[in-house]
């Protein structure tokens, strides 16, 4: 269940259904198995395993939008693990992965967002801050649905003047408007709502029609941490 039809369904499905693996969100893959019995080590508590895989993500796995492929390694949980960083997409899938393969229901959400926190080279090529299907995940966590958004790692926000989205496995964490600054960071537009997968096909139409040369398939050279935080002071 991943494309948009299917979704209208999302809030009937039984709560178990979310600690299956999906094609993108593959939980039960070895390596996404051994990565989130790691994170979560000695924790017996969800909420501590929450989040215990949530700064895990955030910050072993670096956000990098400059190499974005549209298939199931560019857009899915494994490829981004394997990588070692990945852009929201796959990030929000490798937290719902682990969160699965450690027991925890979870599900992806995307939402559109006029997005501050760039750098000039993205920005030269995208021409524009809007960015669409931007990925969180959802946890479930004692008896309810908690947004949860993993994505830009501590050291590039940092170096960016935004500060570092925390979590606490209890209120959504979603990002903050304003950076440390004090200049506009992060604008919610519109959610899409949750997904039980990865909308592979969905998410590489919006993408080819928004920003072309972005997923043309050549390889950005480059560091995106220094080059926002470069942004940033401008």
């Amino acid at each position: 269940m991943s494309s948009v039809e299917d979704r209208e369904n999302i809030e009937d499905m039984d709560v178990s259904e979310f600690l299956k693996p999906g094609e993108l969100v593959n939980s039960d893959h070895p390596e996404i198995v051994a990565f989130a019995k790691r994170l979560v080590g000695d924790a017996t508590d969800d909420i501590d395993k929450a989040k215990r895989l949530y700064y895990g993500v955030r910050d072993e796995v670096h956000y990098d939008p400059y190499n974005v492929s549209l298939d199931i390694a560019g857009l899915g949980a494994l490829g981004c693990l394997q990588e070692g960083s990945g852009f929201c997409v796959q990030k929000a899938a490798l937290l719902a992965a682990a969160a699965r393969a450690a027991g925890i229901p979870a599900r992806v959400g995307y939402a559109d967002v006029r997005n501050h926190l760039t750098s000039k080279r993205l920005n030269d090529m995208i021409k524009t801050d809007l960015f669409t299907y931007h990925g969180y995940t959802e946890l479930y966590l004692e008896g309810k649905w908690v947004k949860a958004t993993p994505v830009f790692h501590q050291s590039l926000c940092e170096r960016a003047r935004v500060v570092p989205l925390e979590f606490d496995g209890r209120n959504d964490s979603i990002f903050q408007p304003y950076n440390a600054d004090g200049k506009k960071h992060m604008e919610y537009l519109h959610d899409h709502g949750p997904f039980f997968d990865v909308p592979m096909e969905t998410i590489a139409t919006a993408f080819r029609e928004s920003y072309p040369a972005l997923v043309s398939g050549e390889k950005i050279d480059g560091d995106f941490e220094a080059d926002a935080a470069a942004f940033s002071d401008n």
